[in-house]
């Protein structure tokens, strides 16, 4: 494989480790709402985190760049705080993947959650434990499965990712530049020998991501 190959695969990487991170820290409070709240936002914001598993990427990759560039209201917010413009920057590609990766992550943790029950908390209560140490304490080392789950296929869903990268990332050697985009660079060129090698670690990535997943599935016992 060539220089720009592995700067490639190193960029994808490092964007699905951030986005896989990113997304067990706010997708943790999200699905413990909708799996314990009783508001008739439930089944709306529910949709909306599901949306991406339906809709096309490069419609929201249309609508992040609309959002995020020159005349949208995040790209106003950006560039008023200093930061520049989002499209077409590893920062974007973050921001991209995270709405886009969303459900493969807190489903999983929201199944969890919700097959934990009420009685652990409520024993938690019973001793005085607060909400938060009860949280911590009780519903975190009883969802663990939920965590690994969300874990391994928020960071396979990202490396995976095509359509949305691509519309917001662009092409940029280094920079937005992931595995999936340099594959799609040597068909194009019709370099099918680099395109095998590239894509051939990509199948071998996602394939021992997934098989760890299944199979901690077969000795826990626990579902997907």
């Amino acid at each position: 494989m060539s220089a720009v190959d592995l700067s490639a695969l190193w960029l994808t990487l490092q964007l699905a480790l951030v986005v896989t991170a990113i997304l067990l820290v706010v997708g943790t409070p999200i699905a413990w709402w909708l799996a314990r709240t009783p508001s008739r936002w439930k089944g709306p914001v529910g949709a909306l985190v599901a949306l991406p598993l339906v809709l096309p990427p490069t419609v929201l990759g249309f609508y992040l760049l609309v959002v995020m560039g020159p005349n949208g209201p995040v790209g106003h917010l950006t560039q008023a705080l200093g930061l520049g413009l989002l499209p077409f920057t590893f920062p974007g590609l973050v921001v991209a993947s995270v709405l886009y990766s969303m459900p493969f992550v807190v489903q999983p943790i929201q199944n969890a959650f919700e097959a934990m029950g009420e009685r652990p908390l409520e024993a938690a209560a019973s001793l005085r434990a607060s909400p938060l140490d009860a949280f911590f304490s009780v519903a975190l080392p009883l969802s663990r499965s939920g965590f690994l789950t969300a874990a391994i296929l928020g960071f396979a869903h990202t490396v995976g990712e095509f359509g949305v990268v691509l519309m917001i990332g662009g092409n940029i050697p280094d920079q937005t530049r992931v595995a999936s985009v340099q594959i799609y660079d040597h068909v194009e060129a019709m370099e099918y020998g680099q395109a095998h090698w590239l894509a051939g670690i990509m199948v071998a990535i996602s394939f021992l991501v997934l098989l760890l997943l299944y199979t901690r599935r077969g000795r826990q016992g626990w579902s997907v």
